[in-house]
């Protein structure tokens, strides 16, 4: 059985949009939903859905997760817990791939999608299930995206008094890739109120890699 090739963006086209929220969500206090911990850049929706995307060196990197209202491939310990037929995520996939997922394994996480990159396309085993991918949310995935989910975690900002924020100061804090000033995160969430600095702090963590 081969692999299914997929229209995703390259993890280097992810990283400004998923930096951005990590900005926005670490200014309000909320970091943990979204931030790069060293190779590692996280995002959840606080109600048990997650992606990780793994970067593995010589531009390889793996994304894994599970949306658990939405996955209906369900491989290794959530098969036999939820007595469905096992979909096997790594059929066809290289080895490289599985330590990613072993290691997510360990932490007792239901996975329900692994996705690889090897530098040049996106990868996963071939089934027909609905995975959860697109459901679980993930704001990077497109400009779309990044836009409504900012907008929609900045409603409240003391700095905004009701308003939205700009969309150009949305554009220019994807657009610095991570390399974000306090100047950024200020034009999106407004002065006072909430932190910038941590803000800048938590999307400059995914130059790391």
């Amino acid at each position: 059985m081969g692999l299914v090739t997929l229209d995703l963006p390259a993890p280097t086209q992810l990283r400004g949009r998923w930096a951005a929220f990590a900005a926005v969500l670490a200014a309000r206090g909320w970091g943990s939903g979204c931030c790069a911990r060293a190779s590692v850049w996280h995002y959840d929706d606080g109600g048990g859905n997650w992606v990780d995307l793994y970067h593995l060196g010589e531009d390889r990197a793996v994304m894994l997760g599970n949306d658990h209202e939405y996955s209906e491939t369900y491989y290794g310990p959530a098969a036999e817990y939820f007595g469905e037929e096992e979909t096997d995520l790594l059929a066809g996939a290289p080895d490289w791939w599985r330590p990613v997922v072993s290691r997510a394994m360990a932490t007792d996480e239901y996975v329900g999608f692994v996705y690889g990159f090897d530098g040049a396309r996106w990868q996963r085993a071939e089934y027909d299930l609905p995975d959860g991918f697109l459901s679980v949310g993930l704001p990077a995935l497109n400009d779309d995206r990044i836009h409504k989910s900012v907008i929609s975690h900045t409603r409240g900002a003391p700095g905004l008094g009701g308003a939205e924020p700009p969309a150009d100061a949305i554009d220019a804090l994807i657009a610095a890739d991570g390399d974000v000033t306090e100047a950024h995160v200020t034009a999106v969430i407004g002065k006072g109120g909430w932190d910038a600095a941590a803000g800048a702090a938590a999307a400059r963590e995914f130059l790391a890699v």
